[in-house]
């Protein structure tokens, strides 16, 4: 069986069309039953030590506070991530109303000149061994 990064080898390596598929993240540090993260190979960019990603969180159940003006099922998060030192950033992030990056958007504030360093066994964890190329 290839191992997930393989995967991704095989999928940049491929002829991919320009409406390019989500792939989910099969790793432990997601939380399953409650939300499914994915990639979007194509959209990987490496200058130096640094790669950037698209990424989505799709959730089982709407987030975000009842009272609250925005409630969503998904959201869709850029980020940069600096391999050589293990930290990244965030340069946009997006709400949906709806599943995998659908319905009405929203906006967030990011903070893009703010690093943080990769949390072990986190989503981020996840991502950069994806992004990096890591085990």
């Amino acid at each position: 069986m290839l191992s997930f990064c393989a995967l991704i080898a095989l999928l940049l390596l491929s002829a991919v069309p320009a409406n390019a598929e989500w792939v989910a993240v099969e790793k432990d540090y997601p939380l399953p039953g409650i939300q499914i993260l994915y990639v979007e190979p194509d959209t990987l960019r490496r200058e130096g030590s640094l790669v950037t990603l698209w990424q989505l969180i799709d959730f089982k159940w709407m987030q975000g506070s009842a009272r609250g003006p925005t409630r969503f099922l998904s959201t869709k998060t850029h980020k940069q991530f600096n391999c050589a030192e293990k930290r990244l950033r965030l340069l946009a992030f997006t709400e949906f109303s709806h599943s995998m990056g659908t319905g009405i958007s929203a906006n967030g504030y990011v903070d893009k000149d703010n690093w943080l360093p990769i949390e072990r066994e986190s989503i981020n964890q996840a991502l950069w061994e994806v992004a990096c190329g890591k085990e």
